[in-house]
C-alpha cells in the first residue's frame, strides 16, 4: 500500500456528511478540584526542591554586650536544608487561584563568628562555630490568575506573602552570652531573610511557569499534510471547584496561517464522568474536531491508496478472474493487477451512546498492469458501515473498527457487465483481510490529547455523549520534562 497519512483513519471515522462552515470544532479541558490538588502537590514539591540548599545573604551586626563591650557578630553560610509542608490547600474562584501553605517547618544551618575589642579587653577576643535554626511555623500564600494571550496562557501573580511566625536557634560552641545575643538581635533578621528568600523563589517560580505556558506550541505537526491547532480560545473559566480551558482543536494544513475564528460553545461542554470516583481531568472532543481533519485530508487528496498485496496474491492477476470476469481475462491474459482505492465522498458519522457509527463510501478502481502501463478497466463503489470503539493508547485517543455490513455496485466498466454477486465475495475478502486491518493499524496511532509532556493519562474512562466524546481520567507525573527544558530560555 502507498504510505498512509497518520490521521486519515480518524478523518474517516469522525467526518459528518454535513460540513457547514458555521460549525467550529473545539476541545474542552476541565481540571477538577482533585486535579488541582494533584497539580498543587507537584508545584509545592518543585518549589521546595528549588528552595532547599538555598543560601541566604550574610547577616552582621555590632551589638553592645554588658561587661564585654561591643561585639561584631557575623552569620554566614545560612542554608535552608529542609522544608516540610504539613498542610496546603488550593481554591479557585472568579478572582483567581489561591494556594496556601500553613504550618510548614524549615531547618537551617549557619556559621557564626564574633570579635570583641574594648578597653576592658585591649588584646581582643574572637570565636566561631555553628548553629541550627528551626522554623516552627511558616505560612506561605499566593494568588494567581490565567488569561488568554493570543492563543497562549498568561500566568499573572496577583498577590503573595510569606511569614515566619516562630523559630528557635540552637548554638554549637561559643560563650553563653552569645546565645542570648543571637536570639535577641538576629532572630528577626533570620526570619526576614527566610521570608525574602521564599518570596523571591515564588516570583521566580511564577515567571518560570509563565514561560512554560507561553512556550507551549500553538500547533502540533501530525505529518506532511496536517497539524492540530492547540491554541487556547478565550480566557479560562474559574469556578469554585474546577478550571475549564477551551482549545481550538481544529486540524489545519501544515502551510495554513492560523486565523481567529468564532467558536460555538456547547450546551453541556463538560459531560459528567458518571462515576462515584472523581477524576482529575475531563477532556471533551466535539465531532467538529474530526470533521476538520477529514476536510484537510480530503482536500489534500490523501484519502486514497494502492492495494498491490493481498493474502491471496493470485487475486491480483487476471488469470484468477477468468471465470468471474471472462472478458477481463480475454483482453488481458495473465496480467498483474492492483486496486486503486479512494474515499469518494465524505463519510457519515454518528456518535451513539455506546460507540461511533461510521458509513464510508469508497471507489475501488481495478487497474491492469501491462507493459509498464496502468490501465483502469472498471470501478466498483463500496458502501460499508462499521462501528468504532474509541480507546486510549498512551496519551492519544485511538480506536478500532468492526465491519457491520457492506454493499457494492458497478460504477463503470470497460470490460463489459460484471456479475456483482460474484464480485461481492472478492470485495468481502479485501475489506476483511486488507482494508479493515490496515485502517485499524492506523487508528491505533491516535491523535494527541492535550496533556503536558511529563504527564500521563491514568485509569481513563471514555463516555459517548452525542455529539461529544469525553475522556475522564486521572494523570500521573512521570518527570519534570518542561522544567528541564526551561533553563535554556530563561535569561
Amino acid at each position: 500500500m502507498a504510505p498512509s497519512i497518520c490521521f486519515l483513519l480518524l478523518s474517516l471515522l469522525f467526518l459528518s456528511s454535513s460540513t457547514s462552515g458555521d460549525e467550529e470544532g473545539f476541545i474542552s479541558v476541565v481540571i477538577s478540584d482533585k486535579g488541582l490538588d494533584f497539580a498543587k502537590d507537584i508545584l509545592i514539591d518543585q518549589a521546595v526542591a528549588s528552595i532547599v540548599q538555598s543560601q541566604l545573604p550574610q547577616i552582621e551586626k555590632t551589638v553592645q554586650v554588658p561587661l564585654v563591650g561591643k561585639a561584631k557578630v557575623v552569620l554566614s553560610d545560612i542554608t535552608i536544608n529542609d522544608i516540610q509542608v504539613n498542610s496546603s490547600s488550593v481554591n479557585t474562584g472568579e478572582t483567581g487561584i489561591a494556594l496556601v501553605v500553613s504550618g510548614a517547618t524549615a531547618d537551617l544551618s549557619l556559621k557564626w563568628r564574633y570579635s570583641v575589642s574594648s578597653w576592658l579587653v585591649p588584646i581582643g577576643i574572637s570565636d566561631s562555630g555553628t548553629a541550627t535554626v528551626k522554623v516552627n511555623d511558616l505560612q506561605v500564600g499566593l494568588t494567581v490568575n490565567l488569561r488568554n494571550q493570543e492563543g497562549t496562557l498568561k500566568l499573572i501573580l496577583l498577590d503573595s506573602g510569606c511569614h515566619v511566625r516562630d523559630l528557635s536557634i540552637k548554638l554549637h560552641g561559643g560563650a553563653a552570652w552569645l546565645y542570648q545575643v543571637l536570639v535577641d538581635a538576629f532572630a528577626g533578621n533570620i526570619a526576614s531573610a527566610v521570608e525574602e528568600a521564599i518570596s523571591k523563589k515564588i516570583n521566580e517560580g511564577i515567571s518560570t511557569l509563565d514561560l512554560l505556558l507561553q512556550s507551549l506550541p500553538k500547533t502540533i505537526p501530525l505529518d506532511e499534510t496536517a497539524a492540530l491547532n492547540v491554541s487556547f480560545v478565550d480566557n479560562p473559566v474559574l469556578s469554585d471547584s474546577a478550571i475549564e480551558l477551551e482549545i481550538n482543536g481544529l486540524f489545519t494544513g501544515r502551510n495554513e496561517v492560523l486565523v481567529p475564528q468564532a467558536y460555538r460553545r456547547g450546551s453541556d461542554l463538560s459531560a459528567s464522568c458518571g462515576d462515584s470516583s472523581p477524576k482529575m481531568i475531563t477532556i471533551s472532543l466535539h465531532e467538529s474536531v474530526f470533521k476538520s481533519g477529514s476536510l484537510v485530508y480530503f482536500t489534500a487528496d490523501s484519502m486514497q491508496w494502492i492495494v498491490d498485496e493481498l493474502p491471496d496474491q493470485a487475486l491480483l492477476n487476471t488469470a484468477e478472474w477468468r471465470f468471474l470476469i471472462p472478458q477481463l481475462y480475454k483482453k488481458y491474459p495473465n496480467d498483474d493487477m492492483n486496486l486503486n482505492m479512494s474515499v469518494s465522498s465524505p463519510p457519515d458519522i454518528q456518535v451513539t451512546n455506546k460507540d461511533v457509527g461510521v458509513n464510508i463510501f469508497i471507489d475501488i478502481t481495478i487497474d491492469v498492469l501491462e507493459d509498464g502501463e496502468v490501465i483502469p478497466v472498471a470501478c466498483i463503489s463500496v458502501d460499508f458501515s462499521a462501528s468504532c470503539a474509541v480507546e486510549i493508547v498512551g496519551n492519544n485517543l485511538a480506536g478500532w473498527l468492526k465491519l457491520r455490513k457492506f454493499s457494492t455496485y458497478l460504477k463503470w466498466s470497460k470490460i463489459g457487465k460484471l456479475h456483482m454477486n460474484l464480485i461481492q465475495s472478492v470485495t468481502s475478502t479485501v475489506l476483511k483481510t486488507v482494508l479493515i486491518p490496515y485502517l485499524n493499524s492506523q487508528l491505533l496511532r491516535g491523535i494527541p490529547l492535550p496533556i503536558l509532556n511529563g504527564f500521563s493519562i491514568k485509569n481513563a474512562r471514555i463516555l459517548y455523549a452525542p455529539p461529544w466524546i469525553t475522556v475522564c481520567s486521572d494523570v500521573s507525573f512521570s518527570g519534570d520534562y518542561y522544567l528541564q527544558q526551561l533553563p535554556a530560555y530563561v535569561s
